[in-house]
């Protein structure tokens, strides 16, 4: 078996889906659901291709592919359960982690970040975090760090995890079949990553020029 191959396939999934699904049947949700899952539940697998994922799985519903509808609740609790998983593993670890140096394992500067959006904007960081890439994986974690009340944190997992499962499932269902998307789709998913994070982007400027403006008060 070549295992370099399965590597390849399982890390650029999004690329592949239509092939996979068409070779495992029904397997593929089994391995759609574990993908959201473990992006979503481990701090250790930033990587995966989540929102890629979900805007081709959407378009391979739209040609009759995959079921839309199952899709949707199976990888919404897929996204909530590995964020529970996560924000478990903080409250477990607590302030340690302050401590842990950038490794293979641990990315340092995306915890920093995900840690200073969670400082600033609280709870909705859950929420918000669903869109922009590696802040998801780490968001849940910080607010288990932050011992943020189960409850609170229940309601806004809930809630992003809808959102993100469905709007990016439905968009990929109404536009990912066109002929321009699927001959542009590297540039379809660099938007991805890319649009959701202008928000958080413009967020930090605006308290970086109004640290700016208070020192030259």
């Amino acid at each position: 078996m070549d295992f370099s191959y399965l590597i390849d396939l399982f890390l650029h999934l999004d690329k592949n889906l239509a092939l996979v699904a068409n070779q495992w049947g029904v397997w593929i949700y089994a391995l759609l659901f574990a993908i959201i899952f473990v992006e979503t539940g481990l701090v250790v697998m930033p990587f995966l291709p989540g929102d890629s994922l979900l805007f081709v799985a959407g378009a391979i519903a739209a040609v009759g592919g995959l079921d839309l509808f199952a899709l949707m609740a199976l990888l919404t609790t897929a996204a909530v359960t590995g964020d529970a998983l996560n924000y478990s593993i903080g409250r477990k670890i607590g302030n340690r982690v302050f401590s842990w140096e950038n490794s293979r394992w641990f990315n340092r500067n995306a915890f920093d970040k995900a840690h200073a959006f969670y400082e600033k904007y609280g709870p909705i960081t859950i929420v918000l975090g669903r869109f922009m890439p590696f802040i998801r994986t780490f968001a849940p974690f910080v607010a288990g760090v932050a011992h943020m009340r189960y409850s609170v944190f229940v309601f806004y997992n809930v809630i992003g995890g809808i959102v993100w499962v469905c709007s990016l499932t439905s968009l990929g269902f109404f536009i990912g079949d066109h002929p321009w998307v699927k001959s542009n789709f590297s540039l379809v998913a660099l938007a991805m990553i890319v649009i959701p994070g202008l928000p958080a982007l413009w967020i930090f400027m605006k308290e970086v020029f109004k640290k700016l403006s208070h020192r030259t008060k």
